[in-house]
């Protein structure tokens, strides 16, 4: 690296320790910057794997590797892990000389973690980040140079115990991993350690409460197991089963790791074990970030794909849906039986259109049909309404029968589509909500354009008689009055497109066509406002087709950098 002068990077109290380069340091603070924004919303296979590898990445970028390369002169951490009941306090007690931690197996399991340090280190270690989760203590028994953090149990039957000792873990610039002679063999440790070493983590071993008549044995296939993982250089430390017993080891059990701590804890020595971790943890960035990039370019296919299925998924309930508008049941119900009403013997419409084709008029008849034709078209619009709403919920229960029928992934959109619950809004009314306002906004345009189609026809009209027929027969109907009728033709109502016809021949028909593909349209936008509604929550950055692109322009970044 190229040393660069950087406020707070790199500190250092000896010139012979390294400063961080400015590129490198700007690097991962990009890099965590971009993972902290990385998403995986669909359950593709892998997800929770890399949801968790994500939050394992930002605990080490946030707890080891922005503040070691931010700060290279501060304490070594060597953080105490284990299985319950390994023994983990007690050790660190009996190096120490004194209990600084709370140790046996009635402590309880909520305990804060200890971390301990040389009072003369106070100020290095004032501004690391694990502090918000630790107990510190200053005391004269450690070693100048190192910290010793007693960490949670790995196996904790309580879950944030566990999650903040693999936190602690991603923090350390050296794991003393502790296990017993009864518990070393557990599936547990084990990946806990192969995960370290693949991440280039400085490790050693104490092999705790050994019975003596079996150290050799127990130590030799220990040894083997390591060797067998890669980890024959990593130090092991036995300590001999004294059995029951309260307070401290003997001082003598535990003077090997003691000594070997504080020779660690020399400024040769422990820039030595800093610099392997920290060369270690970013060798193992790039394929970390690169699965993790891997893991977004898989959750953007799936997008994709979902996307690309849904379009056909609707065109069957869109099939159905404008079948209904052809057949004509918006001006069924309601609208039908007003309709009978209108024309019954002495009603506004009885007697309109005489036998030889005349049309009966006058002002006073004419306002009540008028009046009697905007009921009409009040039940029209409710219809309408009714029937477009239909529409968009027939799509509705397609497009969540596909979801469904998709798996975890199908799920996990719908579960997107449907949203979280906001004020107490259940998800579904609020999206039931949203569908009829959509229905009632496109049902209101429906009857409105009726006004301009019939204008556009009338003003299009070029024969006399044609024009007078028109004329003749709007002012018979009063104002709005053959809008009415135009728009129950449209709906469906046959009797209304017979009397349209004996009022004005074939003249009309564009304007019921207009009105019959208007509402066809609106019947469309329903159904197609559902795809735009579930194809919107997949339109989100972490599903873009590119979206991997930023994670790996990271990589492309810390490969030039380191």
């Amino acid at each position: 690296m190229t040393a660069t002068s950087l406020p707070n990077a790199g500190r250092t109290t000896d010139p012979g320790v390294p400063e961080v380069s400015r590129t490198l340091l700007d690097a991962i603070r990009d890099l965590r910057r971009d993972v902290a924004t990385t998403r995986f919303p669909l359950d593709v296979e892998g997800a929770e794997e890399a949801r968790a590898s994500r939050k394992r990445l930002l605990d080490q970028l946030d707890d080891h590797l922005l503040p070691r390369l931010a700060d290279l002169s501060a304490p070594a951490i060597v953080v105490v892990a284990g299985s319950t009941g390994a023994g983990k306090s007690t050790l660190v007690n009996s190096v120490l000389g004194t209990e600084v931690t709370q140790a046996g197996v009635l402590r309880p399991t909520t305990r804060r973690p200890v971390l301990a340090h040389h009072p003369d280190d106070a100020d290095l270690m004032s501004a690391h980040p694990v502090l918000d989760a630790v107990e510190v203590v200053a005391h004269d028994a450690v070693p100048r140079g190192i910290a010793l953090l007693d960490a949670p149990d790995i196996d904790s039957v309580l879950e944030t115990n566990r999650d903040t000792a693999h936190r602690l873990l991603e923090a350390a610039d050296l794991w003393l991993f502790v296990t017993t002679a009864s518990r070393y063999g557990d599936a547990l440790p084990w990946r806990v350690l192969d995960d370290a070493t693949a991440r280039g983590a400085s490790i050693a071993m104490v092999l705790n409460r050994v019975p003596p008549d079996a150290l050799t044995t127990v130590r030799g296939d220990l040894l083997g197991r390591l060797r067998s993982r890669g980890m024959a250089s990593v130090p092991l430390f036995v300590v001999a089963d004294v059995g029951p017993h309260e307070g401290l080891l003997d001082t003598k059990a535990v003077a090997p790791i003691g000594r070997w701590l504080t020779m660690l804890a020399g400024p040769d020595r422990a820039r030595s074990v800093i610099s392997r971790t920290l060369r270690g943890s970013l060798a193992a960035l790039r394929p970390w970030v690169d699965e993790l990039a891997e893991a977004v370019q898989s959750q953007a296919e799936a997008a994709f794909a979902i996307r690309s299925e849904l379009a056909p998924v609707l065109e069957a309930p869109a099939a159905s849906a404008r079948g209904r508008v052809v057949a004509g049941e918006v001006a069924a119900g309601a609208a039908r039986s007003r309709w009978a009403q209108l024309t019954a013997t002495g009603a506004p419409l009885w007697g309109l259109v005489s036998r030889r084709g005349r049309i009966s008029g006058g002002k006073r008849l004419a306002k009540a049909r008028a009046e009697a034709l905007a009921a009409l078209t009040a039940d029209l619009r409710s219809a309408a309404r009714v029937s477009l709403y239909s529409a968009g919920e027939l799509a509705a229960e397609a497009v969540a029968t596909h979801l469904e029928a998709r798996g975890p992934i199908g799920r996990g959109v719908l579960g997107m589509w449907r949203g979280d619950a906001e004020d107490g809004v259940n998800p579904a009314e609020r999206r039931n909500a949203e569908r009829a306002t959509q229905a009632d906004e496109s049902a209101s345009r429906w009857t409105t354009a009726v006004g301009p189609a019939v204008s556009a026809v009338a003003s299009a009209l070029t024969d006399r008689g044609a024009q007078r027929r028109w004329r003749k027969a709007s002012a018979a109907l009063g104002d709005g009055g053959l809008d009415a009728i135009v728009l129950a033709a449209g709906a469906g109502l046959e009797p209304a497109g017979e009397l349209l016809r004996a009022l004005v021949g074939a003249a009309a028909e564009p304007a019921v066509e207009a009105t019959r593909t208007a509402l066809l349209g609106g019947t469309d936008d329903m159904v197609s406002g559902e795809l735009t509604a579930v194809v919107g929550v997949l339109d989100t950055p972490h599903l873009a087709e590119d979206a991997s692109a930023t994670l790996r322009l990271r990589l492309a970044v810390l490969k030039a950098a380191s």
